[in-house]
């Protein structure tokens, strides 16, 4: 019941709609998830992948329902940019989905902050916050990603251990590179999950969705009051970078629909094909220009 509390024709017409409902999944799956395997000695430890499997769960037939609804818009005689055009809807659907995950996942891990210290296992003393064992994969990426020089420092000061290494950015071209990059292997790994699993690829965005909002949460010292900062300077470049997983998102699953309806081999095949390709493009234009707003504007401003 939950998993259809939309429809997507209805989505596309009001697509701001879909950030309550991405907020209600993310909430929801965060209190369940706390509620359910918080005191698991063994479950606790993956409290972060948990929380986005249920995300997921959730998610998917919403997902799956909008990218059949969009392949059914292609036709041999449609022209690119008219069908660019219909496919906007669909990814500003996906957005408003996704910024209301962040925020629920965001507002979830500055309220689990204030809560009271879990031990790490049974017969240790070690203690760490709710938010940090609810988001322990979540601060490990954050750290990685933001302080590989120091990660070993940036995980204990907020809570953790680890055994991962990382080395220093020398140069804004070189941590430009780096950055495009990485956001490029996720990009490919989005358009393969997405022709293998279709919908499954909202996967890959809830989780991308939970570690901006630990980024969100540490960068405002939890405090929610100025939580509007930490999503505006995330989202600057965010946005754009999670718009160009979505468009390629939709471009493998419209495929995968194609292909699963045995449409392969016909005229209405390579129409869905050309259309797919030139979404391609556009996705890693757009990501491009993300890593460049992350590298040489996000820093100015904030």
């Amino acid at each position: 019941m939950l998993e259809m509390i939309i429809n997507p024709k209805k989505a596309e017409r009001r697509s701001w709609e879909m950030f309550f409902v991405g907020f209600f999944y993310a909430g929801l799956s965060l209190l369940l998830v706390n509620w359910i395997f918080g005191k698991d000695p063994v479950l606790s430890h993956y409290a972060g992948i948990l929380m986005i499997t249920f995300t997921v769960m959730f998610s998917i037939p919403f997902v799956y329902y909008t990218i059949r609804l969009e392949e059914k818009k292609i036709s041999a005689e449609s022209g690119t940019l008219s069908l660019l055009k219909e496919h906007r809807k669909a990814i500003m659907v996906f957005l408003w989905l996704f910024l209301g995950y962040v925020v629920a996942y965001s507002i979830g891990y500055m309220l689990l902050s204030s809560t009271e210290s879990i031990a790490l296992s049974p017969g240790k003393s070690d203690q760490i916050s709710a938010a940090a064992n609810s988001f322990k994969a979540q601060i490990e990426t954050y750290c990685l990603i933001n302080r590989p020089a120091n990660y070993q420092e940036c995980i204990r000061q907020y809570g953790l251990e680890g055994a991962l290494t990382g080395t220093a950015f020398i140069t804004s071209g070189e941590r430009l590179f780096l950055i495009f990059w990485n956001n490029m292997n996720v990009l490919i790994f989005t358009l393969i999950f997405s022709l293998i699993f279709g919908a499954g690829v909202i996967f890959i965005l809830a989780w991308n969705a939970s570690v901006i909002a630990a980024a969100i949460g540490i960068y405002t010292q939890r405090n929610i009051a100025v939580l509007h900062l930490g999503i505006s300077r995330y989202m600057l470049h965010g946005l754009p970078e999670i718009a160009s997983y979505f468009i390629v998102a939709l471009a493998g699953g419209l495929i995968s629909v194609a292909v699963i309806k045995h449409e392969a081999g016909t005229e209405k095949f390579w129409s869905v094909l050309h259309d797919s390709l030139n979404l391609i493009i556009i996705a890693v234009a757009v990501l491009f220009i993300a890593a460049l707003l992350e590298v040489f504007v996000t820093p100015l401003l904030f």
